[in-house]
């Protein structure tokens, strides 16, 4: 079993949470990867518009 640092998923979390405003147990029932995916995403977007 892997363990993931804590820090990490919490940014994860805030950075999905912020974007797309989604209840905090709908991203934590997420699998790591597909976390990452969603944050890969999100910076994409963000590259596009501009907004980072």
């Amino acid at each position: 079993m892997t363990v993931y640092a804590a820090d990490d998923l919490y940014a994860e979390v805030a950075y999905i949470a912020y974007h797309f405003h989604w209840p905090l147990n709908d991203i934590l029932d997420l699998d790591h990867g597909e976390r990452r995916r969603y944050v890969a995403e999100i910076g994409t977007i963000n590259q596009l518009t501009g907004k980072e």
